[in-house]
């Protein structure tokens, strides 16, 4: 196959975020801070797929996390605008599989950050929508995860919490309209995974190796590039199952 000027490469090729939360009260260990330096790690596997990758542990702070998401972002975008192509958020969840979050909702609750903050108003962004969904390839990402042998389920809570807020945060700067020539949707979605597999007894249901959990990531950040770059529809599931 030819190779492509370096110039249309980069139109065409998207720019991606990948995040994770640190530890946060009630969770001593959370996988995705374990999981985003070994995706970092191997940032030369995604080299023909996206023209830049970005990888950061988010502090699980409400203060301050919008500005956060803005730094890191500030370079990103097919025009430069400062909001990335992909945006790809994960967070500690339930012991029942991989859940693709389906929706965010513009509403807080009452549950302390690290620092003991509460929310500081029951709405995250002032004027939006009371729900924004995931435009992540979800139907075809929860394919793969099968076909790798992943427990996946769909989910439209992604609780009440930092991870629903980012997740909000996130889809509402991802549907800002794209400059320039590129009208290609951007992309933004949130992925709860299981606690990870201590090699100890336990009772939680289902957890996950780092192995596991690397595969994860790495079956999500190739089908969103390839979707993206190919420029397809974004599928989500049909009805309101929460198994996939």
């Amino acid at each position: 196959m030819p190779t492509l000027p370096s110039e249309v490469r980069d139109h065409r090729l998207p720019s991606v975020l990948v995040t994770g939360f640190s530890v946060f009260p009630g969770a001593p260990a959370n996988p995705t801070e374990t999981l985003i330096p070994l995706i970092e790690a191997e940032r030369d596997r995604y080299t023909d797929l996206c023209r830049q990758i970005k990888c950061e542990v988010l502090p699980v702070q409400y203060e301050g996390l919008s500005d956060r998401l803005a730094r890191l972002s500030a370079s990103q975008g097919s025009q430069g605008e400062g909001v990335p192509d992909i945006a790809i958020h994960f967070g500690l969840g339930s012991p029942r599989g991989v859940t693709l979050e389906t929706v965010a909702r513009n509403e807080t609750r009452p549950s302390p950050d690290v620092t003991g903050a509460l929310p500081p108003r029951p709405f995250i962004v002032e004027g939006g929508p009371d729900t924004l969904p995931s435009t992540l390839p979800l139907q075809v990402i929860a394919e793969r995860l099968q076909q790798a042998g992943l427990e996946v389920r769909f989910s439209e809570d992604a609780g009440g919490y930092l991870c629903n807020y980012l997740f909000y945060v996130s889809a509402s700067r991802s549907a800002t309209p794209s400059l320039g020539l590129d009208t290609r949707p951007k992309m933004s979605g949130f992925i709860h995974v299981p606690p990870l597999r201590t090699g100890q007894p336990s009772d939680v249901p289902y957890a996950i190796s780092v192995d596991e959990l690397l595969l994860c990531a790495r079956v999500v950040i190739e089908t969103c590039c390839e979707s993206y770059i190919e420029g397809r529809a974004v599928m989500q599931p049909n009805d309101g199952n929460t198994d996939a």
